[in-house]
């Protein structure tokens, strides 16, 4: 298998080879016999089957930075940076890890600004109404306050459900027994609403685990709560203690904050949405595609004009001559019978 690879490989350096002295454009490789200019190499790149979605990705981003670059905050840019170097170990680590992927600092935050923009941009197409925030109101639970232990195995789970309802703290049972690491230490303390894990951060709350939570009153203590991990199938087992729920009432104006950004962040997510967004963007902006290459990449981003099917005007036509032969003979009753 690897001679074969290496043959592909060579006849596919062979191929570009071969083009040297074709065409024009600064060198960017020279060799015996022959040299490969940058415009060799963009014509080989044209023949990529990703060099559509490529060209695609630039002019979306060319539009989002221009347009909405200048409301995206520095400060927002650096915070997003220092989240990733946190979750990546560190200054050093995350550095070596961008170099391993030909990337550098400011080329990953100019990433982020790019992130940032686009939503800005989406942001912008978003009207919130009042339906909007009250179709909201009907599926959302206020911030509550709980401790969650979870757990891989049954049998461990259940021990230390015994021993809570057997009368022991609730704080001392998941310092030591619950395999969750990131919670454990601060005795499973957990605040979530319907949508968001607030503390700690980085936390997944299951809904079916949020969905017991909200049931239980201050201090009491759920059963046995099994959740089955999308990832790897197995099971994992939950037990909550609420410490401090609180009932949304039925007037949703306090929370009207929460609702617009849920409803926002759910449009955001929205792939036709986004969709959408992009297409009038790209109208506003009236980009055009020189290259016969690529001159539809854009289509499935504009609106389709509504055209007439065949068949709907053939239906069309015959109503129409249908009429006219109706007309007609209506016309002649009446001369006939006025000459009459």
């Amino acid at each position: 298998m690897k001679n074969k690879k290496f043959k592909l490989a060579a006849v596919a350096l062979l191929s570009m080879i071969t083009l040297a002295g074709c065409s024009g454009g600064k060198d960017i490789v020279t060799m015996k016999g022959g040299k490969i200019t940058d415009s060799q190499f963009f014509d080989e790149l044209k023949k990529s089957s990703t060099s559509s979605e490529t060209l695609v990705n630039m002019i979306i981003q060319k539009i989002t930075l221009d347009d909405y670059g200048n409301k995206v905050d520095q400060k927002e840019i650096d915070e997003q940076y220092a989240s990733y170097e946190k979750q990546n170990g560190g200054k050093k680590p995350f550095e070596a890890l961008l170099k391993q992927n030909n990337m550098t600092a400011k080329q990953f935050k100019e990433n982020i600004k790019q992130s940032l923009a686009f939503t800005e941009m989406l942001k912008s197409h978003i009207k919130v109404t009042d339906a909007d925030l009250k179709e909201t109101w009907k599926t959302y639970h206020p911030q509550v306050e709980t401790q969650i232990m979870s757990f891989d195995s049954k049998e461990d789970a259940e021990k230390a459900l015994k021993k809570v309802n057997d009368g022991e703290d609730f704080t001392k049972v998941a310092k030591s027994d619950s395999h969750d690491t990131t919670t454990k230490e601060d005795g499973g303390k957990v605040k979530f609403d319907s949508t968001t894990t607030t503390e700690p951060a980085g936390v997944t709350v299951p809904n079916e685990v949020k969905e017991a939570a909200y049931k239980l009153e201050n201090g009491k203590v759920s059963d046995l709560i099994t959740v089955q991990n999308q990832q790897t199938g197995a099971d994992v087992y939950y037990i909550v203690k609420m410490v401090k729920n609180k009932q949304k009432g039925n007037d949703y104006k306090p929370y009207e904050k929460e609702l617009k950004e849920i409803f926002e962040q759910t449009k955001i997510a929205d792939a036709t949405f986004q969709q959408e967004v992009i297409g009038k963007e790209l109208d506003k902006a009236n980009v055009k595609i020189k290259d016969s290459q690529y001159k539809d990449i854009l289509t499935p981003y504009l609106p389709q004009k509504e055209t007439k099917t065949s068949e709907s005007k053939t239906s069309d036509s015959k109503e129409s001559k249908s009429s006219k032969t109706k007309s007609t003979d209506s016309s002649k009753k009446e001369t006939t019978e006025s000459t009459k």
